[in-house]
C-alpha cells in the first residue's frame, strides 16, 4: 500500500475524523467544506453523547403506534409534515418496513459492535491528537421512565451482570439528586449504564481541525461548495468545486445530507432523510444544580447533559424536510420540559437555541465503505449517533482505503443494506 492523494468532502465530525484517520494511515488528505468554519451543521450543538451501548435505532416494533400518539401531542417528541417529495414517502416506507423486532435486534447488534469499536478508537484519537479541550466526562447514562409498565418491561430485559442496571425511583434519585428538583411522582425508574461519556462535539471538531493543519500529511482545507464529480468509466477521478477541480485517487462522501445530491448524478441513490433535532445550551453558574450524570427522558425523547459550564438539552425528531429554521412552538415546548424536569439546573433565560438536520437511513445504521464506482467511498447516514460512531467509522474507512480489511464485520453497514 502506497501513499494516496485523497479528498474528504464534509467538515463535520464525520469528515474531520475521517481526514485525521486517513492522514494517520499515511495518505495525503484534502478536506472540502462549504461553510466558512468546521462543524457548523449537525455537529454544532448536538447532544454531545458518546453513548456506545445506548444505540437502539428508531425503527422498532411498536414505534408506528407510538408515533400516532406522539403526533397527536403538540409537545410530543415527533413531528411530521409533508415536504412534497417522493423521497420522503420512500424513506418512510422503508423505515416502517424495518419496524419489526427481529430487524431492530439485528441492527442493534451491528450498532453495538460499531459502538464498541468506536469507543476503542476514541481513546487512540484522543491520545494521538492530544484532544484536551473537549469537556470530556464519563458520568454514565441514566435513561428515566415515566410509565411504570414501560419501565418494568425494559427492566425485565436488562441482563444481570451486564453493563446496564435497572434502578428504582429511589435509586435514581440517590444516583442523580437533581431529578428531585422537578418533583418525584413522575419518575417510575431508570436504566443506568456506567462509563458512557459526554463531550463537546463542536470543540472536538475545532481542535482536531487544528491538529490536522499541523499534520505532515494534511494538504489543506478547501473552503468551497462541492458541485459534482468527474467520472471516467467506472472510476471517479475528480471533484468539481466552486473553487476549481480537485483530482485524487479517492473521495469520501462525508457531507451529511449534501452527500445525497452529490451521489445522485452518478446513479447512486443514498436513502438519507433529515431528522431535525433541537437543542438548548444554557449557562451553569454556582447557584445552579445541574445533573451530574447524562439523563435521557425516554418518553419525551429529551436528553440532558452537562458539557463544560453549560447544560445541553437536546430533543425531538421532526420529519419536515431540509428546513433548519427554529420553530418557536418546538422551542417553547423544549423550554417547558427542561424547566419542569430540572428547574434549578441552569440559566434558561440565557439559553442559546439551535436546530440541526441529522442525516439518517431508514434502518438507523450508517453507510460505510465502497460504492459501485471505484474511487468513491461513503461515510454517511449516522443519524443522531454521528459523534458516537465517528471515530470507529473513520478508522474503518482508513483501513479500507489502505487496501486492508475492515476491522469489524460490515454486514448491515454498507450501501446495499441501508
Amino acid at each position: 500500500m502506497g501513499m494516496k492523494q485523497l479528498v474528504v468532502i464534509g467538515g463535520g465530525v464525520i469528515g474531520v475524523t475521517t481526514a485525521w484517520a486517513l492522514a494517520e494511515a499515511g495518505h495525503r488528505v484534502t478536506l472540502v467544506e462549504r461553510e466558512p468554519a468546521l462543524a457548523e451543521g449537525a455537529s454544532r450543538a448536538n447532544g454531545g453523547q458518546l453513548s456506545y451501548r445506548y444505540v437502539s435505532p428508531l425503527a422498532d416494533a411498536g414505534v408506528p403506534l407510538k408515533a400516532l400518539g406522539w403526533l397527536l401531542d403538540p409537545e410530543g417528541p415527533l413531528r411530521f409534515k409533508l415536504d412534497g417529495t417522493l423521497a420522503q414517502w420512500r424513506w418512510l416506507g422503508a423505515f416502517l418496513a424495518r419496524c419489526r423486532g427481529a430487524v431492530n435486534r439485528r441492527t442493534t447488534d451491528q450498532l453495538l459492535a460499531l459502538g464498541a469499536y468506536s469507543q476503542h478508537c476514541f481513546g487512540e484519537f484522543q491520545q494521538r491528537a492530544e484532544l484536551d479541550a473537549i469537556a470530556l466526562r464519563s458520568p454514565g447514562k441514566l435513561v428515566v421512565y415515566r410509565r411504570a409498565a414501560e419501565f418494568e418491561q425494559v427492566a425485565r430485559r436488562t441482563l444481570a451482570g451486564g453493563p446496564e442496571r435497572a434502578l428504582t425511583r429511589e435509586e435514581c434519585l440517590a444516583l442523580e439528586p437533581a431529578l428531585a428538583d422537578g418533583g418525584k411522582d413522575w419518575l417510575a425508574g431508570g436504566i443506568f449504564t456506567a462509563g458512557e461519556a459526554v463531550a463537546d462535539c463542536h470543540a472536538l471538531c475545532l481542535q482536531l481541525g487544528e491538529r490536522l493543519r499541523e499534520h505532515p500529511n494534511f494538504q489543506g482545507w478547501v473552503h468551497a461548495q462541492a458541485q459534482d464529480f468527474v467520472q471516467e468509466g467506472d472510476r471517479v477521478v475528480a471533484l468539481r468545486t466552486s473553487r476549481g477541480e480537485l483530482g485524487a485517487a479517492g473521495f469520501v462522501l462525508a457531507a451529511g445530507l449534501q452527500s445525497k445530491a452529490l451521489a445522485a448524478p452518478l446513479g447512486i441513490r443514498l436513502p438519507l432523510y433529515p431528522l431535525k433535532g433541537y437543542s438548548l445550551s444554557a449557562p451553569i453558574e454556582a447557584r445552579h444544580r445541574p445533573p451530574t450524570v447524562s439523563v435521557t427522558d425516554f418518553e419525551r425523547k429529551t436528553l440532558y447533559a452537562r458539557i463544560g459550564e453549560q447544560l445541553r438539552v437536546a430533543a425531538m425528531v421532526d420529519l419536515v424536510g431540509e428546513n433548519t429554521a427554529i420553530d418557536p412552538r418546538r422551542l417553547a415546548a423544549l423550554h417547558r420540559n427542561v424547566r419542569a424536569t430540572f428547574p434549578q439546573a441552569a440559566d434558561y433565560d440565557r439559553a442559546i437555541p439551535w436546530a440541526g438536520l441529522r442525516p439518517a437511513t431508514p434502518s438507523g445504521a450508517p453507510m460505510l465503505g465502497a460504492t459501485p464506482l471505484r474511487g468513491l467511498w461513503l461515510n454517511v447516514g449516522h443519524g443522531a449517533l454521528g459523534f458516537t460512531f465517528s471515530f470507529g467509522s473513520a478508522r474503518i474507512l482508513a483501513e479500507l482505503m489502505s487496501d486492508r480489511a475492515s476491522p469489524i464485520d460490515l454486514t448491515g453497514l454498507e450501501l446495499r443494506a441501508a
